[in-house]
């Protein structure tokens, strides 16, 4: 394995994760609500009297963030290797399985895991068991990249 030292950015990574733990703490402390995405826009397309404020006000934060980054810095460069109709597809598919595991792999990982939940203990541990399996699969037995 080798690690590409101009692009590994610990500190960084570091303060994201620090922030994105503060955000879910907060919003489990201040409104009893678990900030995982697939609920939260969920529940907008059933809203509940008195439910929609917050989850409007979350997901404006999605949207707001990049626009406020670009107020101050320039934004990395993209690049997509992949077809729009696969990208669509591979869309599709997470959201599929978003809903037949009760939440996406953030809000399992994140939320779930702090929150000591077993549900979302196995979903993680079945994630990552998942992904390991496929690396192992696309580099060693179909002899993909390195």
């Amino acid at each position: 394995m080798r690690i590409d030292w101009l692009h590994f950015t610990p500190w960084a990574s570091l303060a994201g994760g620090i922030l994105i733990g503060l955000a879910t703490a907060l919003l489990l402390l201040a409104n009893g609500r678990v900030a995982g995405i697939s609920g939260i826009l969920g529940g907008l397309l059933r809203p509940a009297r008195g439910d929609i404020a917050w989850r409007v006000a979350f997901i404006a934060g999605l949207f707001l963030a990049p626009i406020v980054w670009l107020a101050l810095h320039a934004m990395p460069p993209a690049q997509i290797d992949h077809s729009p109709a696969l990208l669509a597809a591979g869309g599709l598919l997470v959201g599929i399985g978003t809903r037949f595991g009760s939440g996406c792999t953030s809000g399992h990982g994140v939320c779930g895991i702090a929150r000591l939940s077993p549900r979302s203990l196995l979903a993680t541990a079945s994630f990552m068991a998942a992904g390991f399996v496929t690396v192992f699969v696309v580099r060693h037995v179909l002899g993909g990249a390195p």
